[in-house]
Order: C-alpha cells, then sequence, then structure tokens
C-alpha cells in the first residue's frame, strides 16, 4: 500500500527535525569518545597511541558520551576522580572485540620513553595512568610493573567498550594493547640483552677502577668516572636501579637526571685530562674547571628541576662533543698522538650524538632504539677504555731492564751537552768527542794529541797549573780532577774551560786512562764577576756604590779616632727633577746625562776624594782634600756651577740644577751611616726651599725630619681611611650668574695641627711620593658626590673641575686609572672636567699634549689653570686644545683697576684659538661686570663665597633648578 504524498512529506519534515533535535543535544554533551579500535584473536599488539582523544584540565569530573555498543546504544557516563589532588587530565579510548571469544589483554602505558621525549627539558618519564574505568563493568585491575602503568582487561565477544583513563600527567606518549603472553615473552626477550649490556659496563666499571690502582695516571680516573656514569645511566634505563632501590617514578626522573648530568661532567673531565690541554693553555684549565663547577651545580638543580638539569646537561654533552672534534682537528694537525689515537672513538660518539639527537626528536620513533643507544653508550666507554689502556701502556713509563747502567749514563752524558775528555796515558793522547776544537773557532782535530799541545793555547798564568796538577793526579793514582783554566780561541778571547774527569786504573794500579768532561764556563763565569762589582760599582757610570762609601765613611770614622787632622765632608748632591727628563726624553737621554755629570764633578776632584753613586740621580762627595770651611764653600760652588751648565742633547740643550746638602766633621756624631743621613737632611731641606741651592747640616734639622715623617704618615692614615674632605668652590657662568661647576678642594683637618690647607696638603704629599694618589683621591670623592647631585636633579648638569697638579698624572698607567674612574660614573660628556696647572704643562709639554688627548677620548673636559703665573704665552695655547683656561684675576688688574682693553685682547686672541676664558680670585661686582662686559665666560672667587661641602652645593644647584624652573 503506497503512502499518500502529504503523508511522506510530513514524514521528511518530522525525520529533519528530530535530526536537528539530536544535534542540538549531542552539542550538548560535553565529550565524545572517538572510533573504537577492533580487537581480533589474532591480534598481538596494537598501537593505541594514535586512537586516544586526551582532555587535559577537565576537573575531577568527566562527562562522557561513549561510541555505539553492539547494539547501537549510546550512554552517556561519567566518571569521577579517585584522587582529591588529581590534576584534571583525562584520555579517552575506545576497543570493540570483533571476534567471537573473549579476549584477555593488557593496556600498557610505559612511564619513560627516549623517542620524542624532547632535547632541552626533556620528559624524563612519570606515572602515566592512576586508573582506567570502562563504560560497563568495573574499574580494570592494575598489574605491578616497575616501568610502566599496566591493567588487564576482558572484553566479551561483540563488546564494544569506552574506556576512560585518569591520567597522572598531561601527556602520553605511548598507549599499547598486548596480548599477556606476547607481551610476557618480549619483556623476557630484552632481559638477555638488559643482562649483557649491564654485565659489560659494570665489568668496564671495575676494571678501568682497578686499573688506577695499578698504574696511577689521571686519565684512568676520568675513564673510569665515565664508565661509572654510564652504568648508572644504564641501570635506570632497564629498571635494574629500582630491584637495588625501591624507587618512586618520582625519585626516577631526579636519578635519569642526575645520570644525564654525570656523563655530561665527565666526559669534560675525560676530555681535558686525556689531551693534557692544561699543557696547551692555561687559560684552557680554567675554562675546563668553570665548566665542571657548573655540571656539579646541576647535581643540586637536579633534586628541584630534574628536566632543567638533564637538558642544561644535555647541552654540555654536545658542547663538549663538538669542542671535542673542534680540538682533535687542530691537535692531530699539529701531530698530537694522544688526539690521533682519540679520533675513532670520537667519531663513535659523535654518531651516537647525531642518533640520540634524532630519537630523542621524535624522528626515529621505535622500541628497539631506545635499548641500541644504551649499547652504544657501553661500546663507546669500551672502545675509550682500549684507547686509554694502549695509551697508558704503551711505552709510557721507564721500565727495569730497558736499559743497562752504561746504557743509561751515556743518555746522561748526551742530555747535559758536554763534551767527553778521553786521555789515554799511556799513548799521552787525549781526545774530545765531540771535537771540541771548533767550537774554539780551530780547525777540527787541532786540540787531539799530547797533554803539552795545550799548553800553547792556555793562558799564561794557567799553564803551569795545568801542568802541575795533571802530573800530580797522575802521582796520587785516586780522587778525581777537577781543573779550571782559561783557553785561547782563534778569534784571541779566553774562554773559562772545566775538566771534570776520574782515573781509570791498570792491574798494578797505574793510571791508564783519564776520563771525563770538559764544559765552557765562560759565561758562568762572566755572570759572577759582573755580579761581584756590581755589588759594589755602579753598572752606569763605573763609580762607588751606596756599599763603598758606607764602607769608606766607616774606615775614615775609625781612622780619625788616630788622626786629628783627618777631616772629612761630606756632600750630597741631588739633580732637581730629573724624573721629568726621563719621561719627555727617555731614559736612555737621562743615561747620558748623568755619564756626563759624572765626568765633570770628576774633574773637580783630587785623587784622596771619592765621588759615589747613591741612587737614580742622586751622587755623594767625600772630600778630603779640602778641610777648611771656605775651601768647602768654594768646593760647592765649583759643583752647583759645573752642574748648571747647560748639556747639549739631541740638538737641545738641558738646563740642570741640583740640592746640595753638606755634612761637616765637626756635625758628624761619629758613624758612617748618621754622617751620611745628616748630609742627607741637609740636601732634603736645599729641595723643600726650591731646589738649586746649597744647605748645611744643622741639629735642627733632624727635629724637622721627624716631624715631616710624621706628616707624612699621617697623610698616608688619612688616604688610606678616607679621614680627608672634598669641598668645592662655585665656578659662576658670567652671562646668566649661575653656578656652572665646581672646582674641587681638599681639605684635611690634622689631629694635631688643625687645617692643612690645600697647598700645603699637595707639597706633604710631593715630599712622600703620593701626589698621584692624592689626586685620584680627589676624583673617586668627587664622582660619587657628582653622582649624588644627579641622582637628586636629573635635568641639571654641574660640572666639577679636579686639578693634576703634578707630572705623575700624566703618566698612561695613571690615565688609564683615571678613564676607569670616568666610565664608571657613566656620567654626562664634558661634565668631569680635569684642569692641569700651567707649570705642569711647560715642565712636559709632550706628555702633556699626549694626556690631553687621551683626557678628551674618555668624555673629560680639559682646562688650563694658573695662565700667567709663570712664563706661559699665547703659544702654549696654541699648542693645545683646552676648553678653557683660567688666568688669576690679579694679571688683568692695574692700580686695583681691571684692564678692560687688555682682558679684551686676551679674551678675543682665545676665542680665535678655540678656548674660552676663565678667572679666579674675583672679589668684587665691579670686578665681575667688567670681566663679564670684556667676553669672559666664567669666573671664581670670594665674591661667589668660599668652598662648601657636598650638601651646600647641592643646595645651590637646587636653588639653579628652581629658577630655571620659574623662568
Amino acid at each position: 500500500m503506497r503512502m499518500p504524498a502529504h503523508l511522506r512529506r510530513l514524514g521528511r519534515q518530522a525525520l529533519a527535525i528530530i535530526a536537528l533535535a539530536m544535534a542540538v543535544f549531542s552539542a550538548a554533551i560535553p565529550a565524545l569518545a572517538l572510533e573504537p579500535v577492533e580487537v581480533s584473536r589474532g591480534d598481538v599488539a596494537i598501537d593505541l597511541t594514535n586512537h586516544v582523544d586526551l582532555y587535559p584540565n577537565e576537573g575531577s569530573v568527566l562527562q562522557i558520551s561513549t561510541v555505539p555498543d553492539a547494539n547501537g546504544i549510546r550512554r552517556r557516563i561519567e566518571v569521577r576522580s579517585g584522587n582529591a589532588e588529581h590534576p584534571g587530565d583525562w584520555a579517552v579510548f575506545s576497543l570493540a572485540n570483533i571476534s567471537d571469544e573473549q579476549l584477555d589483554r593488557l593496556i600498557v602505558a610505559p612511564h619513560f620513553r627516549l623517542p620524542g621525549s624532547g632535547m632541552f627539558w626533556p620528559d624524563l618519564g612519570s606515572s602515566r595512568i592512576a586508573a582506567i574505568t570502562p563504560s560497563e563493568g568495573f574499574a580494570l585491575n592494575r598489574v605491578t610493573s616497575d616501568d610502566a602503568d599496566v591493567f588487564s582487561i576482558t572484553l566479551n565477544p561483540g563488546a564494544v567498550i569506552t574506556f576512560v583513563a585518569e591520567l597522572d600527567t598531561a601527556d602520553l606518549p605511548q598507549l599499547y594493547l598486548w596480548q599477556p603472553d606476547a607481551y610476557k615473552d618480549t619483556e623476557n626477550a630484552f632481559t638477555l640483552y638488559h643482562g649483557v649490556v649491564l654485565g659489560i659496563a659494570g665489568l668496564l666499571a671495575v676494571f678501568l677502577s682497578i686499573l688506577f690502582v695499578v698504574k696511577g695516571t689521571s686519565v684512568l680516573p676520568a675513564t673510569a668516572m665515565l664508565a661509572w656514569s654510564v652504568l648508572l645511566y644504564v641501570a635506570i634505563d632497564f629498571s635494574f636501579l629500582n630491584q637495588l632501590i625501591p624507587l618512586s617514578p618520582g625519585d626516577l626522573r631526579i636519578w635519569r637526571a642526575s645520570a644525564d648530568v654525570a656523563i655530561a661532567f665527565s666526559l669534560v673531565v675525560f676530555l681535558f685530562t686525556y689531551l693534557n690541554l692544561a699543557r696547551w693553555h692555561a687559560q684552557l684549565g680554567y675554562a675546563a674547571a668553570a665548566w665542571g663547577v657548573l655540571l656539579m651545580a646541576l647535581f643540586g638543580l637536579a633534586l628541584f628541576d630534574p628536566p632543567a638539569a638533564a637538558g642544561i646537561a644535555r647541552i654540555s654533552f654536545a658542547s663538549t662533543v663538538l669542542a671535542g672534534v673542534v680540538l682533535m682537528v687542530y691537535l692531530s694537525l699539529r701531530r698530537y698522538d694522544r688526539a690521533i689515537l682519540l679520533m675513532p672513538a670520537w667519531a663513535l660518539i659523535v654518531a651516537w650524538l647525531f642518533a640520540a639527537w634524532m630519537t630523542a626528536t621524535g624522528r626515529i620513533d621505535n622500541d628497539i632504539v631506545q635499548p641500541a643507544l644504551d649499547g652504544g653508550l657501553v661500546l663507546i666507554v669500551l672502545l675509550l677504555g682500549f684507547t686509554v689502556i694502549q695509551h697508558s701502556f704503551a711505552g709510557g713509563a721507564y721500565q727495569p731492564g730497558l736499559f743497562s747502567d752504561l746504557e743509561r749514563q751515556a743518555l746522561a752524558l748526551l742530555g747535559t751537552e758536554a763534551t767527553v775528555w778521553d786521555w789515554d796515558v799511556g799513548r799521552d793522547r787525549i781526545v774530545t768527542e765531540p771535537d771540541f776544537a771548533p767550537k774554539l773557532g780551530f780547525p777540527a782535530g787541532t786540540l787531539n794529541g799530547p797533554a803539552r799541545s795545550w799548553l800553547q793555547y792556555l793562558h799564561p798564568g794557567d799553564r803551569d797549573r795545568f801542568r802541575s796538577t795533571l802530573d800530580l793526579f797522575l802521582e796520587w793514582r785516586r780522587g778525581r780532577l777537577k781543573l779550571e783554566f782559561r783557553i785561547r780561541a782563534n778569534d784571541g778571547h779566553y774562554h773559562w774551560m772545566l775538566i771534570r774527569a776520574r782515573p781509570v786504573l791498570s792491574t798494578d794500579g797505574e793510571v791508564i786512562r783519564c776520563v771525563g768532561t770538559i764544559t765552557d764556563q765562560t759565561d758562568q763565569k762572566v755572570s759572577t764577576q759582573r755580579l761581584l762589582q756590581d755589588a759594589v760599582v755602579d753598572n752606569l757610570t763605573g763609580l762607588p756604590n751606596h756599599t763603598i762609601l758606607i764602607d769608606r765613611l766607616s774606615y775614615l770614622v775609625a781612622l780619625s779616632k788616630t788622626s786629628p787632622h783627618m777631616r772629612p765632608t761630606l756632600i750630597v748632591a741631588d739633580i732637581d727633577r730629573f724624573s721629568d727628563i726621563n719621561e719627555t726624553l727617555g731614559f736612555a737621554a737621562g743615561d747620558n746625562i748623568l755619564i756626563a755629570l759624572t765626568r765633570r764633578i770628576q774633574r773637580l776632584l783630587k785623587p784622596e776624594d771619592t765621588l759615589t753613586r747613591l741612587s737614580g740621580n742622586a751622587f755623594a762627595i767625600v772630600l778630603q782634600s779640602q778641610t777648611e770651611p771656605d775651601a768647602v764653600a768654594e768646593f760647592a760652588d765649583a759643583l752647583v756651577a759645573a752642574i748648571d751648565v747647560p748639556i747639549t742633547f739631541e740638538n737641545r740643550e738641558i738646563a740642570l740644577t741640583a740640592s746640595i746638602g753638606i755634612a761637616s766633621w765637626h756635625d758628624t756624631p761619629g758613624s758612617a751611616e748618621t754622617f751620611l743621613e745628616d748630609a742627607r737632611l741637609a740636601m732634603l731641606r736645599a729641595k723643600r726651599m726650591g731646589g738649586n741651592s746649597v744647605e748645611t747640616y744643622r741639629p735642627a734639622l733632624r727635629m724637622l725630619d721627624d716631624e715631616r715623617k710624621r706628616v707624612e704618615a699621617d697623610l698616608g692614615r688619612a688616604i688610606d681611611r678616607k679621614e680627608m674632605s672634598v669641598f668645592y668652590r662655585p665656578v659662576m657662568r658670567l652671562d646668566s650668574h649661575k653656578v656652572a661647576g665646581f672646582a674641587c678642594v681638599l681639605s684635611w683637618k690634622h689631629p694635631q695641627r688643625g687645617e692643612i690647607s690645600t697647598g700645603e696638603i699637595f707639597e706633604i704629599s710631593r715630599e712622600a711620593e703620593r701626589s698621584a694618589e692624592l689626586v685620584l683621591y680627589t676624583v673617586r670623592q668627587a664622582l660619587e658626590d657628582l653622582a649624588g647631585w644627579q641622582q637628586t636633579l636629573p635635568k641639571v648638569r654641574p660640572f666639577v673641575s679636579i686639578e693634576l697638579n703634578c707630572t705623575e698624572m700624566l703618566r698612561t698607567s695613571t690615565l688609564i686609572e683615571l678613564e676607569s674612574l670616568v666610565r664608571q660614573s657613566e656620567n654626562a660628556p664634558r661634565q668631569v672636567v680635569f684642569s692641569i696647572p700651567e707649570d705642569v704643562v711647560q715642565k712636559a709639554p709632550e706628555q702633556a699634549k699626549l694626556a690631553l688627548q687621551y683626557l678628551r677620548t674618555i668624555g673629560a673636559g680639559v682646562t688650563l689653570s694658573g695662565f700667567g703665573n709663570g712664563h706661559g704665552s699665547l703659544t702654549l695655547l696654541k699648542g693645545f686644545r683646552f676648553d678653557a683656561t683660567y688666568v688669576d684675576n690679579a694679571v688683568f688688574k692695574q692700580n686695583n683697576e681691571t684692564q678692560t682693553d687688555v682682558v679684551k685682547a686676551f679674551v678675543e686672541l682665545a676665542s680665535r684659538l678655540g678656548t674660552a676664558v676663565g678667572v679666579t680670585d674675583v672679589g668684587s661686582e665691579v670686578d665681575a661686570q667688567a670681566l663679564a662686559d670684556a667676553g669672559c665666560a666664567y669666573a671664581s672667587g670670594p665674591l661667589y663665597g668660599a668652598s662648601v661641602a657636598a650638601p651646600t652645593a647641592l643646595r645651590l644647584l637646587k636653588e639653579v633648578a628652581a629658577a630655571a624652573k620659574e623662568a
């Protein structure tokens, strides 16, 4: 019976509505299982990994719609976690038994799987599945296993079951469905392989450790450590460690990461030790030590973050392998045998590393590659062990019996590079081997012959001793011959020779032969004589030194006790500013000048007088030819005149002056040392008075010297303890009458003497030779204060000016230290200004020019201070490019009035030379206005206040900032 058309139309509409409703309903279901995996009786193992649907972060409850069962019915189930701390990760898969039999199967999820585990932050294994709930029946039973989560299931004929797995981790690397017997057979099949690999690894580790005891070379413990590390790695991979120590999957992650770190660490130690890299470069030793310390720190990291530790260890392992390749190629080209022997084993390591990389990144993915890589590690250790054993036992050490005593003695003699001296007494023939005659410039065989033939070449003073010594040696018939003599070479020079020999006696006790060595002792003799001479004579001028002076004075002091007419005078002369000559002209020029001065002074002396050189530029004269005070004074004047005569060097006339101290016999307390100290104190007094003068010792100088030493010691303590303060003198900009910067002034409040002025501080430091240290102290303090100002007022850019008031500050070493301080301060360019006084520039113009260029390259400003105080001229400004030139206000004044025309002319000339003009010691508003009208840029002095401490200077800068903000 055919259905009417309208009914068929209504039926189609109803079906469409039902289909739409089902679609809406199915969309409301939280999850839908995948298509079922068909399981038949013949299936041994099925990979379910790609048939699993993962549901991460779903919470403790998962609602799932099952696949249709055998009757086509789809059910909706809800699974709850049995653990309150469950992370909320789930996996769903379906199985369908298409056979007509009941099937028993095992669901297996391995804890660790190397393929696809990752390189840098690898998956080190964990418990994967906590429980599996089927869509029908009870939860699956867990089968005990150390290295996998195994669950047993039973599938009824035709059953279609959906399984919900509660995961312990967010990912599931592998999931297999095994036939129970097949799974057991597979595990048993790998057991034999695991046992063989573990046995070989264990034997290797023990064997290499025993070898270290037998043969204590450093490379054996490094190899043994690598073997033990590989054994630990393999034992973890083959689940052998679990048999010894009960471990949870979480503990295994720590052990696995530690094994990775141990292998990486031991490989670094092995490579460094075997190639003996410290032999090639000491820096490689430091690099290897730092690398090793970093890897040892990873053991601690493995306790808290095993994946991170393992990832870093793998990076280190790969880096070590690549570094080893580079080193072996480099060392092999240099024919280093160790590198050549290691190349086969290292090639295997490179291949293993490549295979491990492909496996860890998932490019190779099967169940055989992981145990194969473990076996490869053991094979690598085996090959490394053979290489090390070959190197250690192949002729590495001396073996008893290898050489006879004669051979050993012959080798020792060859090693000394000495010449054998053989005298056949019976034939009276001397032979040297190798022939010694060519070394003296004679034809070969010249010295081979009778002993008397040597006499013609010997020094006349040594001939009799040579003959008598040989005769006496033959007469005594015992002992050892040691004969030193001089022999003439073909060029006429004499060489010192040494013969050491022993007699060979016949059966009747007569000497039939004398055999030994002959060596050239000329260099040793010359060195010894030079040392003896240098101990008492200055090697540059040939004058007696300090030791001879003290000896001569001691002799005169002792002689004066019995000879009242013995009244010598001691004169000490120190050349002024001699260090400047060395710095500007070089040490060679300084040496030539000292030699010229020595000859001049010697012309003034008589035979009974003594001239000695005390130090670099100091001379001492023991004057015995003149005893009367007037005669001594005339001699001192003659000495001054001789030194004052300019010395010509390279078309330049060098003017010299000296500070001279005189100690007469009446002033001496009676010992050579105090006599010399008296003259030295008088010389220091003359130097403190400005040099180029003569001072006579008087007892008051000793008290002044003691006071000077105390103050110098106090200065050193003040620098070390930072007891001095830096004050800041405002430097104003004349066009705006605002603070542009500050000039640094050092202040020291002495505990006994009170406030000490800046000039006196630097005078004391100059005498104590600590001027550079004092300037650097000022720079450090000023930069610290400037940094504090900049932090408080970032928009204000004041400068601080520090004076480099000694030539020592122009040295390269000091400039480098200044550069370090300036760069560390990170101030804006030209905020740090170094001021060089005019007299310093005139003393060392070339050095000052180089220093100025150097300071500019580091971003510092450079100014000239004290212009016009000496003999400076505008040519000085032309040769140097200063940012500013500071002139004392008194230079521009006449009758207490500022000469505006002179100032304008000077400013105009200075501007043409590219330098601004600043004026110091400005005391009135009238002067300031006149200087501003003339075009001067900066001014400082009493008008703008005294020097202030850093907090007060900051307050002045705040006023400048406030005024700028208001404007």
